[in-house]
């Protein structure tokens, strides 16, 4: 037998790191993809409750469109509405529906606009009144009725 030493066994790293370097130290997974980043609805929504006296007012002195419910979410709380001339759709908000009935899609509207802050370089429907129910659809009332037009 030789009477030569054993290789030396190389060190290895502390298993145990002082809490200060994990948040240092840089991660090696990919972040999950979140729905608030990119682009969301601003936040918070101009409602009826919080849209400035100045907007309302701007709002309320614009002409009058018109169009059709494109979608409306009752338990979200929004919609759109696509224009009668064609142009982008609008934004709509549950606070600014007048009238009894929740609209639905294929509803005829008249509507005016306000701009959505920050930017103000997106429209909002307000003073939304349905002109027309789409006929052979179920209605809902703000009180839970259902209606057949």
């Amino acid at each position: 037998m030789s009477s030569e030493p054993p290789p030396p066994v190389p060190a290895q790293p502390p298993t145990h790191q002082p809490s200060g370097a994990l948040l240092d130290a840089p991660r090696d997974r990919e972040r999950s993809p979140s729905p608030l980043r990119g682009d969301v609805v601003p936040s918070p929504l101009p409602t009826r409750r919080t849209r400035t006296f100045s907007a309302t007012v701007r709002a309320s002195q614009g002409p009058v469109y018109k169009g059709v419910c494109k979608c409306f979410c009752r338990s979200k709380g929004h919609g759109f509405i696509t224009p009668a001339d064609g142009g982008p759709d609008i934004f709509l908000h549950i606070s600014d529906v007048e009238g009894e009935y929740v609209p639905v899609e294929g509803d005829e509207v008249t509507y005016k606009m306000c701009s959505i802050p920050p930017k103000n370089e997106k429209l909002q429907a307000v003073e939304v009144v349905i002109t027309h129910l789409a006929p052979g659809t179920k209605h809902e009332t703000w009180s839970g009725h259902v209606v057949s037009s």
